[in-house]
């Protein structure tokens, strides 16, 4: 069976759900945040030891303030609300992307990066104000700032995601076959399941079925 070190995933659907049963995108967002929870469990119990989320792309800036706003306001209301429990559960959090946030949130995601920082059941990647292009850019200037020589290992020890292993699963919920700008250059080997099911409707069961397909998977590696 193969090991899963590393979950990914895309939580795609929140709008279109909240459009569908709340007549609010908004609503569809708290609606999705709810199952952040349920996936933090399930990875504890299959002792996997890293878990990214997709929770806000580079590209995002494009949709309307208001709902800008109220993502950023539910994600420091999860965080202060949740922090603790996170925390007592040996939760490491990071934050991957471009970090041009105003000061207050600034402040209050780097505090959750220190405060857990020596956390080890379970490290959570909240990829915000991410995007692929950008941190591979990035890797490129801070290589060639520093002096390096320009090969695989030096871009991996530049990006977002140092020290962290390239993920062996990613999901993508919402019926939407894509990657957006996620990872590109972490995923080149990754096991790749698209569900049709939107973000809101993704469950534990949905979750189980995806590892245990995954666990069944013969993974070469380009070999035979």
């Amino acid at each position: 069976m193969n090991p899963l070190r590393h979950v990914a995933i895309i939580m795609d659907g929140n709008g279109r759900w909240g459009l569908k049963y709340k007549n609010s995108r908004n609503l569809g967002h708290k609606e999705g945040l709810k199952k952040v929870e349920m996936i933090i469990d399930t990875c504890i119990k299959y002792n996997i030891k890293f878990l990214t989320l997709f929770a806000f792309s580079t590209e995002n800036w494009k949709r309307p303030k208001k709902e800008i706003k109220f993502l950023f306001n539910l994600l420091e209301v999860f965080l202060k609300k949740n922090f603790l429990r996170l925390d007592k559960k040996n939760i490491k959090i990071k934050f991957i992307g471009k970090k041009n946030y105003d000061a207050k949130l600034k402040k209050l995601l780097n505090d959750c990066e220190k405060k857990t920082i020596h956390n080890d059941k379970l490290q959570i990647n909240i990829a915000l104000n991410y995007g692929s292009k950008v941190e591979i850019l990035n890797s490129i200037k801070r290589i060639l700032k520093k002096k390096l020589v320009f090969n695989e290992k030096n871009i991996n020890k530049n990006l977002y995601t140092e020290g962290i292993p390239d993920p062996d699963l990613l999901i993508r919920t919402g019926n939407t076959n894509r990657l957006s700008n996620f990872l590109l250059w972490q995923l080149s080997y990754t096991e790749i399941f698209f569900e049709k099911k939107l973000w809101p409707d993704f469950n534990e069961t949905d979750f189980n079925k995806i590892i245990n397909k995954y666990k069944k998977i013969k993974r070469n590696y380009g070999s035979i």
